[in-house]
């Protein structure tokens, strides 16, 4: 349903024309162009960095709140997404896949739409949507039905809807598209359902399918309508039909790197997580039980969909330690093109542009007890008797051996997007310290059902605090500050060249710390926690900010003692968005 609201004006020049469409050179300059935010993750590299430094670590304190913005309605839960902004207007996507045009300058609502959601949604996670992309004239999201959508930037009519799959047998769409080249690039979500994860590229202006790449062994891509090749090798890696329902959800989106032309994919837990059923069979030595390509990072050609590369994070996984964790391009101090990237397994990675090869691996939470480190191929040094019992060996067929293992399946990071600031080094990592009780039960695959295996309590590591804003040093590994917080972080991270790092907590204040101390320097209480990721942009000479306030999201649902912890917080959904007067930016 669309609702046109207001005949705003929507022609206030932000970093360029008005009305102008979105390019593809537009969306390679967005870091750079600071009057705007075309893509997830503040540039296609997801480094979350701006070059604006008019707000800074001398005057954040005199920023004051310019205008909020409700998202209404019973229609509140978690509200995880990033805003874009152009040409005057601020873009957000909310729960029950909702997007919304929003004036800039004023916080007025322009026009709604909301997506006519059927009965049978399989969310895994809650119902939330973590934003759009915009291209040409038109911005695009996914549905919890599994469809894409094109709207027009200025009406909001729908110029395309495609299903992508069947909401049926688990499959959902939650992440923000990525555009390059005049095509909209798009995973899935469902890795609880037995679904089987996919990228896939659609053209802009149709959203007819370009290219289809299942990230699974043995499931066939397509190209232009026709087969093209085999993911992997046929039961390489995978034992039997295992591969037919094998998991692998794409379900946070990629990133690009221009200077290579590669797609950037982390790929989700194999199915089920009872590991010991995806291994029946095979031996452990080598690759043989490894369950490609889940729980992995995909380097993919844009144009054909190929796979250039892959790292496994998880070889044979067996805690939903999920591989989705975005991908991050950047140059370390010695020139050396690099990726960054916080598994939820605990261990931050750093791997080589070119190819992916491996570069290096530390842990950036404690308390790891899967692994005792990672070896000089990138493999992890398994803690066997940390692995989940095999319910076959239990005397009646029931519950496998119970095990606590650390970090829980909610990961030492988990959706959450860290930042990278190319001034300091150093990256900006939202993190969790907490474990899990986790055991293995039998399963058999059903469309529609819950395809677990496993049945799991998260507990906390530690009596005061279970977040961790923690600053890292890409090049060694370490931790150079680290903020604690009560609750689990669960918002994303936004890095600037005025030396602030700003974040938001599920207890609602929204805060922003010195990037090379970690001294919180300002917060603001936005009344309902915040899982959502800020962004910065500059309008008539002055800078603003804008973050998304509103609790939800799997915290609360899968969170075990946790959750119960954290069940006083209120749910909410607004856009906060901050300004710094010019009479009081060089005010100290």
């Amino acid at each position: 349903m669309n609702r046109f609201v207001a005949a705003v004006t929507a022609t206030l020049l932000i970093g360029g024309a008005a009305n102008a469409e979105v390019t593809e050179e537009m969306l390679l300059n967005d870091t750079d162009s600071v009057g705007d935010i075309l893509t997830n993750g503040m540039g296609r590299h997801l480094q979350r960095f701006s070059p604006l430094d008019t707000l800074n670590t001398d005057n954040v304190e005199n920023l004051v709140p310019a205008w909020a913005f409700s998202l209404g309605g019973e229609k509140q839960r978690g509200q995880e997404t990033q805003p874009l902004i152009h040409d005057g207007i601020m873009y957000i996507t909310g729960s029950y896949s909702r997007m919304f045009a929003i004036d800039v300058m004023t916080g007025q609502e322009i026009w709604q739409y909301d997506a006519r959601l059927p009965e049978g949604i399989l969310p895994c996670c809650d119902v939330i949507n973590r934003g759009g992309a915009i291209y040409g004239n038109n911005i695009y999201f996914g549905t919890l039905d599994a469809r894409i959508v094109a709207l027009d930037l200025k009406t909001g009519d729908v110029v395309w809807n495609k299903k992508v799959a069947d909401y049926k047998a688990g499959y959902s769409m939650t992440a923000a598209p990525l555009i390059v080249d005049g095509m909209v690039i798009t995973g899935n979500s469902g890795g609880e359902f037995g679904i089987v994860g996919a990228v896939q590229a659609r053209d802009a202006e149709t959203g007819e399918l370009i290219w289809d790449r299942p990230v699974i062994e043995g499931h066939m891509g397509t190209l232009n309508g026709e087969e093209s090749t085999m993911t992997g090798t046929l039961n390489a890696t995978w034992p039997g039909d295992m591969w037919k329902t094998g998991g692998g959800a794409t379900w946070l989106g990629g990133s690009y790197d221009a200077d290579t032309d590669t797609l950037v994919f982390g790929t989700g837990n194999p199915a089920p997580w009872n590991s010991h059923l995806r291994n029946a069979g095979t031996p452990v030595e080598g690759n043989a039980g490894d369950n490609l390509y889940a729980a992995s990072r995909l380097g993919i050609d844009p144009a054909t969909g190929e796979i250039k590369w892959h790292f496994q994070t998880t070889p044979r996984e067996g805690w939903d330690y999920d591989g989705v964790n975005e991908v991050v391009a950047y140059t370390d101090r010695e020139g050396n093109d690099r990726f960054a990237t916080a598994d939820r397994n605990g261990f931050f990675y750093v791997l080589n542009r070119e190819d992916g090869a491996f570069v290096s691996a530390t842990p950036f939470v404690k308390d790891i007890s899967w692994a005792s480190g990672i070896d000089e191929n990138g493999r992890p040094i398994y803690n066997e008797d940390n692995r989940p019992g095999n319910p076959a060996d239990a005397a009646d067929g029931g519950q496998g051996e119970v095990v606590f293992a650390s970090p829980s399946f909610l990961g030492g990071k988990n959706w959450m997007p860290m930042a990278h600031s190319p001034e300091t080094g150093l990256f900006y990592v939202p993190s969790n310290e907490w474990g899990m009780d986790i055991w293995n039960e039998p399963i058999t695959y059903k469309q529609g059902a819950a395809y677990l295996g496993a049945g799991f309590t998260i507990k906390p590591n530690y009596e005061d605090h279970i977040g961790s804003l923690k600053a890292i040093d890409p090049d060694t590994g370490e931790i150079v500050w680290e903020y604690q917080n009560g609750a689990p972080l669960w918002g994303g991270v936004m890095a600037t060249a005025g030396g602030l790092v700003f974040t938001g907590n599920p207890e609602g204040e929204f805060l922003a710390f010195d990037a090379e101390t970690g001294e919180e320097l300002w917060s603001f209480q936005t009344g309902s926690g915040i899982v959502g990721q800020p962004v910065t942009w500059e309008q008539n000479g002055e800078q603003y900010v804008s973050v998304v306030s509103g609790w939800g999201g799997a915290v609360p649902l899968w969170g075990g003692e946790v959750a119960k912890e954290v069940n006083y917080l209120n749910q909410g959904g607004m856009v906060w968005t901050f300004r710094l007067p010019q009479q009081l930016a060089s005010v100290q």
